[in-house]
């Protein structure tokens, strides 16, 4: 399935806390959902801020492949979503495995690294990394 945004659209990759079924989805009211999507194994994702919101950035090896949610936004819905990403978040195209290119909200590795908050790539996931240590503390 290769995606294109109708014109004045844009075409948005979720993968945290904005995903169906999770606190800031409401983010995304009034957008258009496409379907689920994964990016190209070149990200990493990290739990910043001890949790609180995901960060990924691309990587030149070493990369998974994150699972996410497409949603096509007017240019008033995305800048809405803009504002409300937490702070350092920035727009960037991202290739999902269709070889679609979209905009998804990274967060710089040099962060990342500074602040040495977990590499959680290997959970499959932000929702699957949420569940997991959801399962952990109870």
């Amino acid at each position: 399935m290769s995606l294109s945004a109708q014109p004045g659209h844009q075409l948005v990759f979720i993968c945290g806390s904005a995903l169906q079924g999770q606190p800031d989805h409401q983010n995304l009211k009034g957008s258009r959902f496409l379907g689920p999507a994964q990016t190209q194994p070149r990200y990493r994702l990290h739990a910043v801020a001890d949790g609180w919101h995901p960060g990924i950035y691309e990587v030149a090896q070493g990369g998974v492949a994150i699972p996410g949610e497409v949603y096509e936004l007017t240019q008033a819905q995305f800048e809405a979503l803009a504002a409300s990403e937490p702070p350092n978040m920035y727009p960037s195209d991202v290739v999902l495995t269709d070889d679609s290119v979209v905009t998804a909200f990274l967060y710089p590795q040099t962060l990342v690294q500074q602040h040495q908050w977990p590499d959680i790539s290997d959970y499959g996931g932000w929702i699957a990394y949420k569940q997991a240590t959801q399962q952990a503390t109870v």
